[in-house]
C-alpha cells in the first residue's frame, strides 16, 4: 500500500504542467538523438547540465532521464533501417532488424521495436517502484569477483550462439578484447597496442568500431556485389500491423527479456548493452527456430528492444538508492544531481522523495509519449528505404563520417573507421560473427578492471573467483554455455556416423 501511495505522490509531481512538458521535451529530444549515429545520450546529457542547474531537482532529473530512455528507444531506428546502431544498446537489434528491412518488413520491425520498448520500459518501471530498496541490497552484494564472472557469462553466452563455428566466435571475441585494451593502462601507465601512435593513447572509441563493423562494412559489401544487388521494392515499408500469431510469438520473448533486462540494469556496470545481448542470446537459445535468428526473426527484434529499455530503467536503482552509477550515462546523471544539490544514496527515499518518486512516475508518462510519438512516424521514417540505392549508400557513409568526426574532430578516427569497415567486410565474407567482437569490445576493459580489483583484494590469489558462491555459480554456467554446443555437435556427428 505504501508503494501505491508513494506512486500517487510521484504522479502529483510528474503531472504538473511544467513537468509534463519536460517529459515530452526529454523523450522527443532523446528519440532524435538515438536515431542519429554518433550522437549518444552521454553527450546530450552533459550539455543539459547547465540548463538544469537552476531548475527544481525533480524537474531537472525528469527532463534528463527522458532524454536517456528516449535515446535507447529511438536508437533502434538507425539499427533497423541502416544497420548503423545509434547507441550501443541497440546493436543486438540490428542483427534481425536490418535483415527484416531488406526483406521489405521495415515497418513491422520498427513497430515491434516500439511495442517491445514500451512494454519493457513499463514493466521495469513497475519493478523499480516495487522492489528498488530490496534490489539495492542485492546490488551491494556484488563485488569485483561477481562482476567479472557476470561479464564472462555474458560473453560466453553470445560466443556459444555463433551460428557456424564456436572457434570463429571465440576468435572474434579475442579480437574484440584486444581492441578494448588499446591505449594507456590506467593502473601502470603502460602503452598497449599503440605502435607509437599518440592518437591511440586514449584507446579506440566504441562508435568508431561499431559503425565500421556494421554500417561501413554493409556499404562495402553492397558495392562488392555490384551496387547493392537487388533493389529494395518501393513498397518496402510494409504493414505496421501484427497478426495474432506474430503477437503470440513475441509475447514470451518480450516478457522474459523485460524481466532479465531490468535485473541486468540493476547491477552497476551492466546496463542496456549487456541486457540487450543477454536477452537476444537467451531467446535464440530457447527458440525452436533459433537457427533463423540473424536472418529476420521477429523475436530477434523484440527481445533486445524489451531488454535494453528495461535495463535502462533498472540502472536507476543503483543510481538513486546507492549513489553508484552503472554506466557513463548514469555517471553524468549522478553529476547533474550533485550539481543540483541532491546526493543519491540510501537516505534519498526519505530526504528527497519528490525526486525519487517524481522520476518513477514520469517514466510511466514518458513511455506512453514515446509510443504515441513513434508509431505515427514509422511510415515517414521508413521511407528512408525508398531512396535510390546509390543515394542510400551515400547517406549511410555520410552519417558514419559525421558521427565519428564529430566526436573528436580527428582525421585519424576517419581512417580507423575505414579500417574497421574493411575488417567488418572480411568478417562477413569469411563467416565470422560480429556479435562476440562487439560485446567483447564493450566488456573487455570492464572485465580487466573487475579482475584486477578482485586480485588486489585477495593479494593475487586466483581462488577468490571460486570461493564466492555467486561468482562460482556464474563461472560454471559460463563453462556450460561453451561446452553444451560442443556436446550437441559431437552427438550429431555420432548420430550421422551411426546412420
Amino acid at each position: 500500500m505504501d508503494a501505491l501511495n508513494n506512486l500517487m505522490y510521484g504522479f502529483g509531481i510528474a503531472l504538473e504542467p511544467i513537468n509534463i512538458a519536460y517529459v515530452f521535451a526529454g523523450v522527443f529530444a532523446g528519440t532524435i538523438i538515438g536515431m542519429l549515429p554518433g550522437l549518444g545520450p552521454i553527450s546530450a546529457l552533459a550539455l543539459m547540465i547547465p540548463i538544469t542547474f537552476s531548475m527544481d531537482p525533480a524537474s531537472g532529473l525528469i527532463l534528463m532521464s527522458g532524454v536517456y530512455y528516449g535515446a535507447i528507444f529511438g536508437g533502434s531506428t538507425s539499427s533497423i533501417l541502416l544497420n548503423a546502431p545509434g547507441v550501443a544498446g541497440t546493436v543486438a537489434t540490428s542483427f534481425d532488424g536490418y535483415p527484416m528491412a531488406k526483406q521489405g518488413l521495415a515497418g513491422k520491425a520498427l513497430a515491434i521495436a516500439a511495442y517491445a520498448s514500451f512494454i519493457g520500459g513499463t514493466v521495469s518501471v513497475i519493478f523499480l517502484m516495487l522492489v528498488a530498496p530490496l534490489l539495492s541490497k542485492v546490488a551491494v552484494s556484488f563485488g569485483p569477483p561477481e562482476y567479472f564472472a557476470l561479464m564472462v557469462l555474458g560473453l560466453t553466452a553470445v560466443v556459444s550462439l555463433s551460428d557456424k563455428s564456436l572457434v570463429k566466435g571465440l576468435i572474434a571475441a579475442v579480437i574484440g578484447i584486444m581492441i578494448s585494451i588499446v591505449g594507456i593502462d590506467m593502473q601502470t601507465g603502460t602503452e598497449r597496442y599503440t605502435f607509437g601512435s599518440i592518437q591511440l593513447l586514449d584507446g579506440i572509441d566504441f562508435l568508431v568500431v561499431a559503425l565500421g563493423i556494421f554500417a561501413l562494412a554493409e556499404v562495402f559489401y553492397m558495392l562488392l556485389r555490384g551496387g547493392g544487388g537487388k533493389e529494395v521494392p518501393r513498397n518496402a515499408i510494409g504493414s505496421l500491423k501484427l497478426s495474432g500469431s506474430e503477437v503470440k510469438q513475441i509475447a514470451g520473448p518480450i516478457s522474459r527479456s523485460s524481466v532479465l533486462g531490468f535485473f541486468t540494469g540493476v547491477l552497476p556496470g551492466a546496463g542496456a548493452t549487456i541486457g540487450s545481448f543477454l536477452g537476444y542470446s537467451m531467446e535464440k537459445r530457447l527458440a525452436k527456430d533459433g537457427d533463423t535468428f540473424g536472418k529476420g526473426n521477429i523475436k530477434g527484434v523484440a527481445a533486445p528492444e524489451a531488454a535494453n529499455n528495461a535495463a535502462c530503467t533498472g540502472s536507476f536503482v543503483p543510481l538513486l538508492t546507492l549513489g553508484v552509477p552503472g554506466s557513463g550515462t548514469t555517471a553524468v546523471l549522478l553529476g547533474a544531481l550533485l550539481v543540483m544539490g541532491v546526493t543519491p544514496g540510501p537516505m534519498m527515499l526519505e530526504q528527497r522523495p519528490d525526486v525519487f518518486w517524481g522520476v518513477i512516475a514520469s517514466m510511466y508518462i514518458g513511455n506512453i509519449f514515446l509510443l504515441v510519438l513513434n508509431l505515427p512516424l514509422i511510415p515517414l521514417i521508413a521511407k528512408i528505404l525508398d531512396m535510390p540505392r546509390p543515394l542510400l549508400l551515400s547517406m549511410i557513409l555520410i552519417f558514419c563520417m559525421i558521427g565519428v568526426y564529430g566526436m573528436s574532430f580527428s582525421v585519424f578516427d576517419l581512417l580507423l573507421l575505414l579500417g574497421f569497415g574493411l575488417i567488418g567486410l572480411g568478417l562477413r565474407l569469411f563467416g565470422f560473427p560480429t556479435a562476440p567482437l562487439i560485446l567483447a569490445l564493450i566488456l573487455g576493459s570492464l572485465m580487466e578492471e573487475s579482475m584486477r580489483r578482485a586480485l588486489q583484494i585477495s593479494g593475487g590469489d586466483w581462488s577468490i573467483f571460486i570461493d564466492k558462491p555467486i561468482s562460482l555459480s556464474l563461472l560454471i554456467i559460463a563453462a556450460l554455455s561453451l561446452g553444451m554446443p560442443l556436446l550437441k555437435k559431437r552427438r550429431k556427428q555420432k548420430a550421422m556416423a551411426a546412420k
